[in-house]
């Protein structure tokens, strides 16, 4: 979402949010790239855009995660934070927040990387829902983010085949339902002829449920349309897709429709649009 800048260069938290309710009116968005605090980003002048999005979506609660958390040099400045959100009109459960891996670099770009993850009570039952956004730069972050994306998957899918015993019930160690059935979407940077792509639908030696690519599962005979440098492309550039929305191989049977626009120009991604079927 590139802190809410359009193509226009304009920063505008309330145009993308609008354009967000016009092309779906959707139970559940996922965003990235969300700032707060940082007037140093192109076009921005520093507006909490977490605060600002969440007040356009009054009938949607909102969670936010960070990767980045920095401060300006000035004592008690408002710390700057860089990441990613989830607005839900669906009942939340638990929140979890994941740091992915951020190994060392030499003379290449990067900064941390987060996933976050929410269970929504979806029409058909509990929903696990995650977003992310994986490095742009190093081919090699984005490996290890990935081989850490499908630890969480795992996780998850163990937790949700834990029964409770009702030991705990008004603590932090009280159980509150998982589920195996998922929804992992974001920015991957990466196109769909990198192994990087295939690596993440890989089966898993345990019996936990794979993740299946919707556009794949969707449109088998179609190719992905471009999510990036579809309106902004630099001479040389070539847009191609590096936005997916991956499901669970259960919920292949509910999918309804998935989609990408590729007229909008409120941000330098184009929207991926998932419909499941209660």
């Amino acid at each position: 979402m590139q802190w809410c800048r359009g193509i226009d260069g304009c920063v505008d938290p309330a145009r993308i949010a609008h354009e967000a309710q016009r092309l779906a009116n959707a139970d559940v968005f996922c965003l990235q790239e969300v700032a707060d605090n940082f007037s140093s980003l192109a076009g921005s002048r520093g507006e909490d855009q977490v605060a600002a999005l969440a007040r356009e979506f009054p009938d949607h609660v909102h969670v936010f995660a960070w990767g980045v958390d920095v401060s300006e040099l000035r004592q008690h400045a408002r710390r700057s934070r860089f990441g990613n959100l989830i607005l839900s009109r669906l009942p939340l459960g638990r929140v979890l927040r994941h740091s992915l891996p951020w190994p060392a670099a030499a003379a290449t770009p990067s900064m941390p990387r987060v996933a976050l993850g929410v269970l929504v009570d979806a029409p058909f039952g509990p929903l696990r829902v995650v977003t992310t956004h994986l490095e742009y730069y190093s081919s090699a972050h984005r490996a290890a983010q990935i081989e850490r994306l499908r630890e969480v998957h795992a996780e998850a899918c163990a937790q949700a085949a834990i029964r409770p015993d009702g030991k705990y019930a008004d603590d932090p160690f009280r159980h509150l339902p998982q589920s195996a059935s998922a929804v992992v979407t974001g920015d991957f940077n990466l196109a769909p002829q990198d192994p990087l792509y295939a690596r993440i639908q890989a089966p898993f030696g345990d019996g936990t449920p794979r993740l299946i690519d919707a556009w794949r599962a969707s449109h088998p005979r179609a190719p992905h349309p471009p999510t990036f440098r579809l309106h902004d492309a630099e001479p040389g550039e070539t847009p191609y897709c590096c936005d997916y929305a991956f499901v669970t191989e259960d919920l292949v049977p509910r999918l309804a429709a998935m989609r990408i626009d590729a007229a909008t120009q409120a941000s330098d991604h184009q929207p991926v649009i998932l419909e499941l079927r209660s």
